[in-house]
């Protein structure tokens, strides 16, 4: 992972002398410097830079450019800074003033004047080419205001308000690896002239298209899990920053027109009404512009403010001025496309919308700067002195998985959320203030309440370890912490554009408190060390306990070195501990091939992960099973496939190989559908079957017949969400949908009339948007070893399975499994009585059922466990 920029280095680069060339008579518009006219062709990343990196090097006193990263592809990562002169020469004091003002660096601001910080981000999807090409007119109107308007079919008017009164940070491209698979791609594909009939090649983009990063993930949708390297640098960097307007730029359907604020509805509940009122008030500047140029738009539809990690709603409950811009056009445009009313739509037009909303935006925030600032202020102090929500403290239980709680504190780093340790055994007995003397935390009882996340109700005390993390409400990231961490999301309206519950303790499947009252941690957590035998000692065997996803990790390493590993099957007792089910067992037995090298390559691999060892003397064991029992199970290293291309979709195969090339470090062979029909089974162990939407035509006859054999042969087969569901009916699979039309549901006809202008809330009866369900889980099967706390799935469709008869039902929904988000009527009887997690034995192999996707999106943490156990138990 490319490492982050720091305060430190971003400071030298502003104190740094720039380099100074002889400034030219007049800036190159960007037809001059490129050598053809913006909206004749796409322009690469790298040619979008460099005519940054020549502004800025011509107006040095008013322009920089900050790399802060580069992409998995090699791309370089670099926002631009534009100011008026005066405040280009104190913008380090700006930044820092800005936190400080906000409680997020220590000490006061200077008490100058500040002003705003605007924010606009471009291309996050990299097939919605437009804005990139846009962001070169936006860098170029602000410096040059009376030439803002080069478009014949636009009229721009420039604010002088906006470098008087604003510092304007642009990045010009968020996903620089997706914008040039895009760009590459239809560069290659038109000719002289644009053919703008909807069904020539140059409007079909192929599989994956450039929308996503490098490993298919939706960079629009990370901004709060940060599981990606670019959002990761990116965040660093805003996090230094903290704007207080960030303005996020897309494009949608050819057919639509352009969309701007205000949102549409839900609006999450801790959007202050000033945040609110200022919608309107941008909506407000961009309908001027378009008005004047006749162009169609909207506000108010499918966009909402809810879902907590988008480039609007992560920066709104970071206290800015946060909103979405949409274009028709998206990749399917092109230069120039011919729509279904007749009209042509060139890539000309839609950089001229984006540019239009980019400038009225800025002024928007320009004309009432000191508002602004003033307001953003004032969201940090109610933070601080009076969060938002119920819960005054987080309690956070260790659990003795220090896995699952390092990659929690570890999503709380990088959001900038503090937290600490209880320090010492505690009991907060009803509802407890928390007084803080001499680094010490004492807890007095004051009669409120202590909410169990697990058990979804109040209980009357609580007990603190030394350990158990600490979140106080009273810091400057409240609100986002509030969000992150509520148990359900109050949901104002039930048509919403992205999952509905994401509360991080069900995701990381940790037991955790909401106090009603302040408890003040009293110190920063230790971290984890390894506990391992002297390098001198040659124990029989070292353990290391399955819990989460370092164990995974673990297992994966060392059988990338040879390492031969057996795995407990039963729960088992030595030296007075115990040790659950799935525990490995790293043996000198079976190793003795590797020598010396042994110990060093287990000690190792564990050091470098964090992993526990226990070296233990003897196999043999005072409750359970031997280590060489037959309930003591040999692992093997698998060769894993996975299938990918065209009728998959594109995310779900990129969380699955995301997984194994960068989380395990472990060889996956990447499998085109359409090739399957020539794989080498002999070559492959495992096949995984990522979610995906035409399996149909994948999985015909002569290979569905080709997989069950090699199934039958020892195979193991693992079907995601969809690709479960292509398997339903198919011979020799025995998943099946239950019947969901018994005679007493049963209605009239007229019973199921539905009025037009409901439609779409209609359509939600049947959704169940990234809802939150607690599965009965089978923690004695392999599949659910370390899941004895439970696991928690995030169900974003309705699947209807059959219980298998004659299978392993591993997880399954009962009756009232719903724990938190929105599931429509219909959704909810589907999903009673329902398999979610099975394992089917077929010959001398395995088919493994995951109706739910495991990965989602990268964060889903405890699924990562569950995933391991379908790979490698």
């Amino acid at each position: 992972m490319k490492k982050m920029l720091g305060f430190g280095l971003l400071a030298c680069l502003f104190l740094a002398s720039p380099v100074r060339l002889q400034a030219q008579s007049a800036l190159p518009a960007p037809a001059q410097f490129l050598g053809y006219a913006i909206g004749e062709r796409y322009t690469p990343h790298h040619r979008v830079l460099a005519y940054a990196e020549q502004i800025a090097r011509q107006q040095p006193t008013r322009v920089k450019v900050i790399p802060y990263g580069t992409t998995y592809e090699g791309r370089q990562l670099a926002v631009v800074v534009i100011a008026n002169e005066a405040n280009m020469a104190r913008l380090d004091e700006i930044r820092t003033d800005n936190l400080k003002r906000i409680g997020m660096l220590p000490g006061q601001p200077s008490g100058k004047a500040l002003p705003a910080i605007q924010w606009l981000s471009y291309n996050v999807h990299g097939n919605e080419a437009v804005s990139s090409e846009a962001f070169m007119e936006v860098l170029y109107g602000l410096l040059e205001p009376t030439k803002a308007s080069p478009s014949p079919k636009a009229q721009f008017t420039v604010s002088p308000k906006i470098l008087e009164t604003s510092v304007v940070i642009l990045d010009p491209g968020l996903n620089p690896d997706g914008h040039d698979r895009y760009v590459n791609w239809y560069n290659q594909m038109h000719g002289r002239v644009a053919d703008p009939t909807p069904f020539a090649r140059e409007h079909s983009e192929p599989w994956p298209g450039g929308r996503y990063t490098h490993y298919l993930f939706d960079p629009n949708r990370d901004w709060a899990w940060q599981t990606q390297e670019i959002t990761q640098q990116r965040m660093a960097l805003y996090q230094q920053w903290m704007p207080h307007l960030h303005g996020d730029f897309h494009e949608m359907g050819v057919e639509s027109p352009y969309y701007f604020a205000p949102s549409a509805k839900p609006y999450h509940e801790d959007i202050t009404p000033f945040q609110r009122q200022f919608q309107g008030i941008v909506g407000q500047y961009c309908s001027r512009y378009f008005d004047r140029n006749n162009w169609l738009y909207y506000t108010r539809e499918r966009f909402d403010l809810f879902y907590p990690s988008y480039g609007d709603t992560y920066p709104t409950y970071n206290g800015a001025i946060g909103m979405t811009y949409e274009q028709g056009g998206n990749s399917r445009a092109g230069l120039a496309i011919r729509k279904s009313d007749g009209d042509t739509l060139t890539l000309r037009e839609r950089i001229d919308h984006h540019v239009a909303s980019s400038f009225a935006t800025l002024e928007s925030v320009a004309d009432r700067s000191a508002e602004v600032v003033k307001e953003f202020g004032t969201f940090f102090d109610n933070a601080q002195r009076n969060p938002v929500g119920t819960f005054r403290t987080y309690v956070v239980k260790s659990g003795g998985d220090a896995g699952k709680l390092t990659a929690l504190r570890q999503l709380l780093d990088r959001n900038q959320i503090r937290y600490g340790v209880a320090g010492r055994n505690q009991t907060l007995s009803g509802s407890s203030t928390a007084a803080s003397k001499k680094g010490k935390t004492t807890a007095k009882s004051s009669g409120g309440g202590v909410y169990n996340y697990f058990t979804q109700r109040n209980e009357g005390s609580l007990s603190l370890a030394p350990e158990d993390l600490v979140i106080s409400a009273y810091q400057p990231k409240s609100t986002l912490l509030k969000i992150l961490f509520e148990p359900t999301s109050t949901l104002e309206d039930s048509v919403t554009y992205d999952i509905t519950a994401w509360s991080l303790p069900y995701a990381f499947g940790l037991q955790t408190y909401g106090l009603t009252t302040r408890l003040d941690p009293v110190s920063a957590p230790q971290a984890s060390t390894t506990a391992a035998a002297p390098a001198t000692d040659r124990p029989y065997a070292y353990l290391a306990r399955w819990q989460s996803m370092p164990s995974v990790q673990l297992l994966a390493g060392l059988m990338k070195n040879k390492v031969r590993v057996r795995a407990a099957e039963k729960p088992f007792e030595l030296d007075g501990q115990s040790y659950g089910a799935g525990t490995l067992l790293i043996t000198r037995a079976g190793n003795e091939r590797l020598g010396h090298r042994f110990d060093e390559l287990v000690r190792q691999e564990a050091a470098t992960l964090g992993v526990t060892l226990t070296p233990v003397k003897t196999g043999f064991v005072s409750k359970g099973s031997d280590f060489g029992s037959d309930f003591v199970m040999t692992l093997k290293a698998p060769r894993v496939g996975v299938v990918s291309g065209d009728g998959l979709v594109q995310t779900a195969v990129g969380e699955v190989w995301h997984y194994f090339d960068q989380e395990l470090k472990y060889p996956v062979s990447m499998i085109n559908g359409a090739d399957l029909g020539s794989v080498d089974w002999t070559q492959l162990n495992v096949l995984v079957l990522p979610n995906g939407y035409n399996y149909g035509r994948i999985l015909n006859d002569r290979v569905l017949t080709s997989i069950r054999e090699w199934v039958r042969g020892g195979g193991k087969l693992i079907a995601l969400e969809r690709a479960a569901g292509a398997l339903v009916g198919k011979e020799g699979f025995d998943l099946k949908e239950k019947d969901d039309k018994p005679e007493k549901a049963k209605k009239a006809l007229t019973d199921s009339l539905k009025t037009y202008a409901e439609r779409e809330r209609a359509a939600v009866s049947d959704e169940t948007p990234g809802s939150i369900y607690r599965l009965n889980l089978d923690a004695t099967h392999p599949l659910g070893f370390g899941l004895s706390g439970g696991y928690y799935a995030l169900v974003n469709e309705a699947h209807n399975y059959d219980i298998l008869k004659d299978g392993w039902n591993v997880g399954y929904l009962k009756d009232s499994n719903l724990v938190a988000g929105f599931a429509g009527k219909n959704a909810k009887e589907k999903l009673k009585q329902t398999l979610a997690v099975g394992v089917q034995d077929l010959g001398r192999g395995q088919v493994i059922y995951l109706a739910d996707d495991p990965l989602f999106r990268g964060f889903w943490y405890s699924g990562k466990l569950l995933f391991g156990n379908a790979v490698f138990f």
